[in-house]
């Protein structure tokens, strides 16, 4: 009994110790978690009231407008407009696959939408919000607004698109916006223009779009929301306005831009024409053209396959790009150059046999025209085009006395026109040789040279601008596209200046006398038939060059010849010739001779932009021209 009341006495001491440590433990639990609550409410109340505001306001990018294109006439060649679109954030989605299906449910989604979409996810940051569909209706907003909560990572949002209304005309030269993507973020990183792009998901990639993105970007803006616990907009609590871009106002015509375009049909080529005394840039063409609607989205990859593997390559700007043998174009700058260095008057003659052998040769250079050209003077060698006057000369004057003269004109030279990626073109020397091929040169070269053929080889765009140049009297001018810039507040226009001329030391009867030639060329010569009845006086020089090597013996066959592998035809002109408004190149790919695809393209564009007559089909290529280029 006494060991009985012992053990309880023991139990209950135990149990007394057990609820004395448990009751000083919670006090001290209690006394940690008093300590804890006035250390967060007292001593760090300011820090923690400073984050939940953070938490519940919200600091968002507003993006600006971005700035127009306008033609010359103020045609609007880019603009914007506001649309929905349903986009998705890749990093707050499970399986994406899944979403799209469910999401199909309630939105259309086509199949083309899921390629573009996965095309964008490859090229963009998978916490970025992408687009699965754009420009949605009303009733397609609702529809997804009522479901909603079913697809977090999803969200409609109000965005601007930019839109090109005359789609494929002047879109190498417009060029077109794209989705910023990895390289992108970089430059924009290196040139501190970050924070500027905050919320911004395109900028410009090619062409104008390109060039002028500073102008046409703006300047971003914030606003300042109050957002729910699910990260939702509750209202707005303070605004800083985005600054629009600048528009942009071109020198181009887009009228005279699109009469090229018909003029071209559905031929490949390029075309630029130049107002000389200013160097603006009246067409800029080159055929075939896309649309850059198509990129503005994100290109989906069927179009893009087409785009990027078609045999014409409609991707490639061949104004800016395209080099091409000048073929007769040439002469009337060889001529010149033979006045200036003394090696011909233009009284000095030859006469043509048909062909040119060059001293300790065997090969024979030959004319264009079998039996040649009779007594040929500078002057007749310019109107009809003779290949042997310009052998010989070529050979009296020297590879390096012709690439020393040519540069004046801008041969060989980037223009600085005002859009990247101008290729240089080839205008072969000594020198060039040696250090592109680490080969001497061969005075047989410099034959082929004098026809403006060889390792010639130039753009359209240095093409116009050389006889822009002739035109205005041997003053060479910096080619531009854009005219002036119109601030998007006070809407003043500010006039881009043109570059400082560059005055040639030619002497003026010399230029006199190959422009008289030019003028002959349009009145009596191989571009007389496309300018038959004009009520204006132009001056040409048409040209035609090899794609590939013939044989010595053999005569060139057109109807022989594969299609890719025909001549080009070429036409340098300007008009009216006595006080000229417009000088222009043009190459028409695999046409032939310059007299029969390339100078009635020309006399369509004189006609329209001297005289306003606007052709109702394209030009039609002259039947029968077999002599003369």
């Amino acid at each position: 009994m006494i060991g009985t009341l012992r053990n309880q006495e023991q139990d209950l001491h135990a149990y007394r110790v057990r609820l004395t440590v448990a009751f000083a433990f919670i006090l001290v639990a209690c006394g940690a978690l008093s300590a804890r609550f006035a250390w967060l409410q007292v001593v760090q109340y300011d820090h923690y009231q400073t984050q939940a505001e953070a938490n519940r306001i919200s600091i968002l990018p507003v993006v600006p407008n971005r700035g127009l294109i306008m033609d010359r006439n103020g045609v609007v060649l880019a603009h914007n407009y506001s649309a929905y679109t349903l986009e998705i954030t890749p990093s707050k989605i499970g399986k994406l696959e899944d979403t799209l299906d469910q999401l199909s449910t309630v939105v259309e989604i086509s199949t083309k939408d899921r390629r573009r979409f996965k095309k964008l996810l490859e090229e963009s940051r998978n916490f970025e919000s992408l687009p699965i569909r754009t420009r949605l209706t009303e009733e397609e907003v609702a529809h997804f607004a009522v479901n909603r909560y079913r697809f977090p990572g999803v969200d409609i949002k109000a965005r601007l698109f930019r839109e090109y209304p005359r789609g494929n005309s002047a879109s190498h030269a417009i060029g077109y916006i794209g989705r910023i993507n990895e390289a992108d973020v970089d430059q924009l990183e290196a040139e501190g223009k970050t924070a500027n792009y905050r919320g911004t998901d395109h900028l410009g990639k090619i062409g104008l779009e390109q060039s002028y993105e500073d102008e046409l970007h703006g300047i971003t803006g914030f606003e300042r929301v109050e957002t729910d616990a699910g990260g939702r907009s509750v209202r707005s609590l303070s605004r800083a306005e985005p600054t629009s871009g600048n528009n942009l106002i071109l020198s181009l015509d887009i009228k005279l831009q699109e009469v090229v375009e018909q003029a071209f049909g559905d031929r490949r080529g390029a075309l630029v024409a130049i107002e000389p005394k200013t160097g603006e840039v009246l067409a800029f063409v080159s055929q075939p053209g896309f649309d850059p609607n198509l990129f503005v989205d994100g290109i989906d990859s069927i179009n893009w396959d087409l785009l990027n593997n078609s045999e014409d390559k409609p991707l490639n700007n061949r104004a800016l790009q395209g080099t091409y043998p000048p073929g007769s174009t040439f002469k009337p700058f060889m001529a010149l150059a033979a006045l200036e260095l003394g090696k011909r008057t233009p009284q000095q003659g030859i006469n043509d046999p048909g062909y040119f052998i060059m001293a300790g040769a065997a090969h024979r250079f030959r004319d264009d025209k079998p039996g040649g050209h009779g007594w040929v003077d500078m002057y007749k060698s310019i109107v009809v085009s003779c290949d042997t006057y310009y052998y010989q000369l070529a050979h009296d004057m020297g590879i390096d006395a012709i690439a020393g003269f040519m540069p004046q004109f801008g041969f060989g030279q980037q223009t600085g026109i005002d859009i990247k990626g101008e290729k240089t073109g080839v205008l072969p020397s000594q020198q060039w040789k040696m250090k592109r091929y680490k080969q001497k040169w061969y005075g047989g070269e410099t034959i082929s040279v004098g026809i403006g053929q060889g390792y010639n080889a130039y753009t359209p765009l240095q093409l116009a601008n050389a006889v822009s140049t002739l035109a205005n009297d041997g003053v060479k001018v910096r080619p531009r596209l854009v005219h002036a810039v119109q601030d998007s507040r006070s809407g003043q226009v500010r006039l881009l200046e043109p570059a400082q001329s560059q005055a040639s030391k030619i002497k003026p009867e010399h230029i006199e006398f190959v422009k008289n030639a030019m003028v002959g060329v349009n009145k009596e010569g191989t571009g007389a038939r496309a300018f038959v009845g004009t009520e204006y006086i132009s001056a040409g020089k048409t040209g035609t060059a090899q794609v590939i090597a013939i044989k010595q013996n053999e005569k060139y066959d057109e109807k022989r010849t594969l299609e890719r592998h025909r001549d080009h035809a070429l036409f340098i002109a300007y008009a009216p010739a006595e006080a000229p408004k417009i000088a222009l190149a043009v190459v028409v790919e695999n046409s032939g001779f310059g007299a029969q695809a390339a100078a009635p393209i020309a006399r369509q564009v004189f006609d329209y932009y001297l005289l306003g007559k606007k052709p109702l089909k394209p030009a039609e290529e002259i039947p029968g021209e077999d002599e003369g280029d």
